[in-house]
């Protein structure tokens, strides 16, 4: 029988896009994307009743709430799903302003998805982990697989929690849990979901849009960030990978481009000569402080043979080409 996968919160910027590269490969009907949104019209073509397995030529798509255990488990059982993508979460920034409801969607939802998985009605769980699991007290530079972790934001604390579950779950119940620590990620295919380092994203729209930007980080913050085809090659690459290969449970380290907001609008402006940039900081700053300035991901790399593709000259050249075609921009 083939795989067959259900993606919960498939709506966000890194689920839009993991949607689309798992149809490519496992089949368009052995993806079945999920949200709490009842339409998005990238993902399916029309709308259709939950649970029914009426398909489009976009794929399954089903209105889900991660929180939903009962629902989750009734769609595992009728789509005969063996894999789970557990990708619904609130972000660092949004988290901060919506502190109880952050910490239920961010470490409920994975108790949950951890449960079924015991009770083996999955066979392999993907759940995103990210650098926000660091802290103050973190090594900054280089900052290695295993270190201090102090986070000192609702994110960072639910995902760091989120880690500890997954390695006690596969220790104690041989659950195939797999997770990366991810970067801060830039595409141009969806909107950025209300991360701190969502201004490398919006930056690229403004610049084309506008020909300025105002960074809510300062100039000199350097942060790890990865283009989202990277960030999706590695997701999957994870996956993939032998059982035996993947020997860490918590989650992987994931290094990607290292940059400033200064050093990014001087790559934007190699081709918008005259984009201007500007900083006001804002509570994000805080955030970002507290964050590692550089990543070494050499488990990944020597486990499962993870490789960047991207830097940070040819990830703007793409994007900007992109966004151009996106905004109907043909000079």
């Amino acid at each position: 029988m083939s795989d067959r996968i259900l993606i919960i919160g498939a709506s966000g910027q890194v689920g839009s896009e993991l949607v689309t590269s798992l149809r490519k490969i496992y089949g368009e009907t052995n993806v079945i994307a999920s949200d709490i949104y009842p339409v998005n019209s990238k993902l399916r073509a029309h709308s259709t009743v939950i649970y029914s397995k009426k398909m489009n030529k976009r794929g399954p798509y089903i209105e889900l709430d991660a929180l939903d255990k009962n629902k989750i488990y009734h769609i595992i059982k009728s789509y005969k799903i063996n894999q789970v993508y557990l990708l619904a979460a609130m972000l660092s920034a949004k988290s901060e302003k919506n502190v109880e409801l952050a910490w239920r969607l961010n470490t409920l939802s994975l108790s949950n998805i951890l449960l079924l998985s015991k009770e083996k009605h999955i066979k392999k769980l993907f759940w995103p982990s990210s650098i926000a699991v660091f802290g103050h007290t973190t090594p900054k530079k280089m900052t290695p697989q295993y270190t201090i972790m102090e986070p000192n934001t609702v994110y960072g604390i639910s995902k760091l929690a989120g880690e500890r579950w997954c390695e006690y779950y596969f220790n104690k119940f041989n659950v195939d849990v797999r997770s990366l620590r991810y970067p801060g990620l830039i595409g141009w295919k969806s909107a950025p979901g209300g991360g701190t380092t969502d201004y490398a994203v919006n930056i690229f729209h403004q610049a084309i849009k506008t020909g300025k930007y105002q960074s809510f980080l300062s100039e000199n913050t350097s942060l790890p960030m990865m283009y989202m085809p990277d960030a999706i090659r590695a997701t999957i690459e994870l996956m993939e990978a032998p059982v035996e290969q993947v020997k860490i449970r918590s989650s992987y380290n994931l290094a990607g481009i290292n940059f400033t907001p200064k050093q990014i609008a001087a790559e934007v402006s190699k081709h918008i000569p005259n984009f201007e940039m500007s900083y006001k900081p804002d509570f994000r700053q805080e955030i970002a402080n507290s964050w590692p300035q550089s990543i070494n991901d050499s488990f990944a790399q020597k486990d499962w043979g993870w490789e960047l593709k991207y830097n940070l000259e040819k990830m703007t050249t793409d994007m900007i080409i992109n966004l151009k075609k996106q905004y109907k921009i043909t000079a």
